[in-house]
């Protein structure tokens, strides 16, 4: 059954409008919504967690399938477990369940933390150069498009968007996935070599309703280095 919308959750430092090469290639005939999340673009002032924003998004989206990168993907896994009936199908791409360590977890939010403070000293450009030079997107080649996006942003917006929702405040739902039951498909780059790994235990703990597509050659961004690629592989799924 065709979804009757499809809502795209981007990563961080992105913005609603990274998706539009992905809707101009997805076949599927159903409407297609791609938010700026809270921190992000024309949501630049909202600071929602990751359980509000999901809940946000529940209420403004209502019933669909929801895909998310990265940060939306976490965002779209709280969705799927607090509003299960609202997600017909949950794509996730390069997403984690959470950090259940709690004090691997705190290291992690102080590192958020951190990196926030850092972005509002050293601006929005300095930052995006410095993000996107990380290895996890070495496969990435950012277009103008995306570079217009990114840089849309504010210093202020990412660094809330860090500390609200960055991997550190999250709880660990590794123990709940069992209990979804619509149709998951879990994605990861190739290269991404610790997402795949986290992929693979997605799909185990949700069950044999969940399966895990790994993109060859692919990195971490892997739905914008293979656009026409993962537009393919999400219009099949989705029908």
């Amino acid at each position: 059954m065709i979804p009757r919308k499809i809502v795209l959750l981007h990563g961080f430092t992105q913005g609603g409008a990274t998706w539009v090469p992905l809707m101009e290639a997805i076949t599927t005939r159903a409407p297609i919504d791609a938010p700026d999340l809270p921190g992000h673009g024309s949501a630049t002032n909202v600071t929602t967690g990751l359980a509000d924003t999901a809940s946000d998004l529940a209420q403004r989206y209502g019933k669909g399938a929801y895909v998310g990168y990265s940060m939306g993907g976490r965002i779209a896994l709280h969705l799927a477990l607090a509003r299960p009936e609202l997600v017909s199908h949950l794509v996730l791409c390069s997403t984690t369940a959470g950090i259940v360590d709690q004090d691997e977890r705190q290291r992690r939010r102080t590192a958020d933390d951190a990196l926030a403070a850092h972005l509002r000293a050293v601006g929005v450009d300095t930052f995006l150069t410095e993000w996107l030079a990380q290895p996890m997107f070495a496969s990435l080649t950012v277009t103008t498009h995306d570079a217009e996006v990114r840089a849309a942003n504010t210093a202020e917006g990412l660094a809330t968007s860090l500390e609200c929702a960055g991997t550190g405040t999250q709880d660990a739902l590794w123990d709940s996935l069992d209990m979804l039951e619509m149709p998951v498909l879990v994605v990861t780059g190739e290269r991404d070599e610790k997402f795949t790994t986290l992929g693979r235990r997605l799909v185990e703990r949700i069950g044999d309703n969940a399966r895990h597509v790994e993109v060859p050659g692919a990195g971490h961004a892997f739905p914008f280095e293979r656009t026409n690629e993962f537009a393919a592989l999400l219009s099949a799924f989705l029908r």
